[in-house]
């Protein structure tokens, strides 16, 4: 066992008396020791009951003859963190979570690994991680929290976000905004709808690392507790048989995750970081590839932020399971491929049949591409990405002046004072991974312009990304971004500006000659950075290749 390098032999003595100082006993030495990586926090929503799953994931190791070592990581609440500098450190804390796993389980060598993430950039620090330790893991999210209710109307995080904007524009008073603010977020759990948390929750059952309703069972539900309690108890069977993630994580099992996540319509985050996963984990994915996956799935969920459905809903119609059941149908899951528990025929062989609502069927689908299409142009010519399955019909095709602003702040600023009209093109820039630095999620101006009713009437694009809240013609991970050089940073006001989602192709109507010389008199705006800020920004990759630091 790889716990024998600090519990076996003389040479261990003093290790096995640091060990005892904890409370282990001797025949507790001769059992494996078990990993519990929690992200358990007491002021992120998602995080708040972490403690309680982790302790059901003990006491399962235990029923199963192992030792069980908790420990925790950092983590950032999208939500809390949305419009202002705390943003910028979002998607930064993805590789702080996967090296500071790397040193812990370095440092401290146990056998096997239960994971217990729920939100945002947890969910992929922690497969990251999983990866690169490569040591037999199982994930047990924390799940998601029931929506939000008010006068019989049911609502998530993404219509909070869009009630500031329609109070802003008069439409709703504060009074009622406060109302909405009451009873939004009901219960603890990752925010209710398709957003970035439940999407990677979701994708992680489906990749096969997570057991079965891992993504969508609630938080508050006891079967999240008996679930975190299988996933101990799990962890030791695949120890015993030697079953480790890169095991699991395949070629053909990313496949049946860039199939479920265009079939469920999640958040555009997902791209990002099932980029950086595969990139970790050695495994030849890139944006052709999930662009021609994309083409070929038909969509046949339509949760929130893009519709009423919640995550609640799709539990209850079968989960996970019943999608890939339904999708397998079409002959676009690989059945075969093995999970934490059986193959994923074995998963889908008693799933529930789609019901035809909260799943479509493949024969009558939402749409017969996926949720997130990939674009490309002058203006993205390494990619840019769209959820269509949120956009409007009539924004799916559309041109207009472009509104440049060089900040996440100028452009929710000029929203709010309702500076933004019908047919604009807002074009928000210093924003990527680079120039943020940090690439900030823009929840903010994307709402306000859903609140202010616009979103059927003006496109957003950005080389900034959206949260899974977003919806509307909200174009993100332009690539390469305007800190790296990107035709991004040549835009003026008033530039015409194609956005054709059906075609996938984003264009910047200018002549080529009036860009060449714009680009002699290009001056990058300076930022003063410190810190890790700083540190990242010399070392990240373009969203093209997920954000990454090189190897």
């Amino acid at each position: 066992m790889r716990s024998d390098l600090i519990k076996k032999g003389p040479t261990r003595a003093p290790h096995r008396s640091l060990l005892k100082a904890m409370g282990i006993t001797e025949s507790e030495m001769k059992k494996p020791f078990v990993a519990v990586v929690s992200a358990k926090s007491d002021y992120i929503p998602g995080h708040k009951h972490l403690d309680d799953i982790a302790e059901e994931v003990k006491a399962g190791i235990r029923n199963a003859g192992g030792v069980p070592f908790e420990f925790n990581t950092i983590g950032v609440c999208d939500g809390i963190a949305m419009n202002h500098k705390g943003m910028k450190y979002s998607l930064c804390s993805r590789e702080i979570i996967a090296d500071s796993i790397e040193i812990m389980l370095t440092a401290h060598p146990l056998d096997a690994v239960v994971f217990i993430p729920n939100c945002d950039k947890i969910v992929p620090g922690m497969l990251i991680a999983a990866c690169r330790m490569n040591l037999p893991s199982v994930f047990v999210s924390g799940g998601p929290m029931l929506p939000g209710e008010k006068d019989g109307v049911r609502y998530g995080l993404s219509e909070m976000f869009e009630y500031v904007g329609a109070c802003a524009s008069g439409k709703i008073t504060e009074k009622e905004l406060a109302e909405y603010e009451d009873s939004c977020c009901p219960t603890c759990g990752s925010c209710s709808g398709m957003y970035t948390a439940n999407s990677m929750n979701c994708l992680t059952e489906a990749i096969g690392m997570g057991l079965p309703f891992n993504g969508t069972i609630p938080a508050v539900y006891a079967g999240r507790r008996r679930l975190a309690k299988t996933a101990g108890e799990r962890v030791m069977y695949l120890l015993e048989n030697d079953i480790r993630p890169k095991d699991i994580i395949t070629k053909k099992s990313f496949e049946n995750a860039l199939t479920c996540e265009m079939a469920l319509g999640c958040s555009s985050n997902t791209v990002l970081h099932l980029l950086a996963i595969a990139y970790e984990a050695d495994i030849p994915v890139n944006i052709e590839v999930i662009d021609e996956i994309s083409k070929k799935t038909p969509q046949i969920c339509k949760l929130n932020p893009a519709g009423k459905i919640f995550i609640t809903d799709l539990n209850e119609k079968g989960g996970i399971p019943a999608v890939m059941k339904e999708l397998s149908k079409k002959g676009i899951i690989n059945t075969d491929c093995l999970t934490v528990m059986g193959t994923v025929g074995d998963r889908i062989a008693n799933a529930k049949d789609a019901d035809g609502e909260i799943i479509h069927t493949v024969d009558n689908p939402l749409r017969q591409d996926g949720g997130i299409a990939i674009l490309k142009g002058n203006l993205a010519p390494e990619g840019a990405v769209v959820k269509q399955g949120a956009v409007a019909p009539e924004m799916m095709q559309h041109t207009g002046p472009a509104r440049v602003f060089n900040s996440e702040e100028e452009a929710n600023d000029a929203i709010l004072a309702g500076k933004i009209v019908a047919g604009d093109v807002v074009v928000i820039r210093y924003e990527g991974p680079k120039g943020g630095p940090g690439m900030r999620e823009m929840l903010s101006p994307t709402s306000a312009i859903a609140g202010a009713g616009l979103d059927k009437e003006v496109a957003l694009i950005t080389d900034g990304r959206f949260s899974g809240a977003t919806r509307g013609a909200s174009i993100g991970h332009i690539c390469p971004e305007a800190a790296a050089g990107g035709l991004i940073g040549l835009v003026e006001e008033g530039d015409s500006i194609t956005v054709d989602i059906t075609n996938r192709t984003l264009t910047l109507n200018v002549a080529d000659d009036v860009l060449a010389e714009r680009k002699k008199n290009f001056k990058m705006p300076e930022k003063e950075l410190s810190g890790y800020l700083k540190r990242y920004s010399k070392l990240v990759t373009s969203a093209s290749q997920g954000a990454v630091f090189e190897k």
